[in-house]
């Protein structure tokens, strides 16, 4: 009796382990720093929606010296968060980068302005100096420039583009006019300097048809090819998706969970309380697909952002719904 009980107990070990060792490792590079832009990730990890899709994931911080594609190119990531003006300029550099879902629906760019500058309307533009992101973020603004038919050459009827860090000093220094902003933070980083909301006007780029996707998930177009791996990104998605909708629903609670992931203490109660409650509103809707409509908006704002465009021709296999066609 003893050496059956014992034989059982081995073989429900046995299985225990066999089942743990069934988890399949997965690692996802963010494009910036812990904040509850993304929080449906970290609620998936926390609530265990990982867990029980047989998944360990290890989410990898972004920053401002941490590229994306770079990483995921070099092998340091199975899959990264990237804007789609970035994944598609990477892609026709060489690096195949390839969308399998998309949980952000709406884009969260706009260009915040004094109301004290006079500015009341796009058409005030010309002889503004307005601060403008890089690497890879001015493309939705000079498409957008280039519809109004408003040169950024600094020509005469044009505007003054400010390269603008990631803050926004040139506004409170009154260095510019308008500065590029998120409707989940930068835009409250001048509130909470002591800027009312009735002193500033705001132009999101969604209310103004040149809005690009941002936050989708990419991987390595080879990867596609591995029917092991398919099946695995089909049920990071999957919970990923879970954790989003967990986190549109119980915001307060996702932003605590993102601040007990926040290694470096950075964040505050109030900042991730406010900014999960904006990003709600942009995750909305999605069930995780891509929608081809936003898809070629992007494309063709990207293709006519002036005499630099991010990508010279239309992309061919930049997406695709074999992970969430499911869903």
């Amino acid at each position: 009796m003893k050496k059956l009980i014992s034989t059982t107990m081995g073989l429900a070990m046995s299985l225990a382990a066999g089942s743990a060792l069934a988890a399949d490792d997965l690692t996802l590079q963010l494009k910036w720093v812990t904040q509850a832009q993304f929080a449906g990730y970290y609620v998936a990890k926390e609530k265990g929606f990982y867990d029980e899709a047989d998944l360990n994931v290890t989410i990898k911080p972004g920053g401002p010296d941490i590229a994306p594609a770079q990483v995921i190119a070099g092998g340091g990531a199975d899959v990264i968060v990237d804007w789609m003006p970035s994944a598609l300029a990477s892609r026709e550099k060489g690096v195949p980068l390839v969308n399998i879902a998309q949980p952000f629906k709406k884009s969260g760019m706009m260009l915040t302005c004094l109301k004290e500058t006079g500015i009341e309307s796009p058409e005030d533009f010309p002889g503004r100096t307005l601060g403008v992101w890089f690497f890879g973020n001015e493309y939705p603004f000079l498409s957008w420039m280039s519809q109004l038919g408003i040169p950024t050459d600094g020509s005469d009827g044009g505007v003054t583009v400010l390269k603008q860090g990631f803050n926004v000093d040139p506004l409170l220094q009154k260095q510019a006019d308008c500065i590029s902003t998120m409707t989940y933070n930068e835009y409250w980083q001048v509130i909470d300097a002591g800027i009312a909301p009735e002193d500033l006007i705001t132009f999101k780029y969604e209310d103004q048809g040149v809005a690009t996707l941002e936050d989708g998930l990419y991987v390595m177009e080879a990867d596609l090819d591995d029917a092991a791996k398919v099946d695995m990104f089909k049920r990071f998605v999957d919970a990923s998706m879970k954790g989003w909708k967990y986190a549109e629903e119980h915001p307060d609670e996702a932003a605590e969970i993102v601040l007990e992931f926040d290694e470096t203490g950075a964040q505050t109660e109030k900042h991730q309380k406010r900014m999960m409650g904006e990003i709600a509103k942009l995750t909305s809707g999605s069930d995780g697909s891509l929608d081809p409509a936003d898809y070629e908006r992007t494309v063709n704002s990207l293709l006519s952002g002036g005499s630099d465009p991010v990508i010279t021709k239309k992309p061919e296999g930049a997406y695709t719904d074999k992970i969430t066609g499911g869903m």
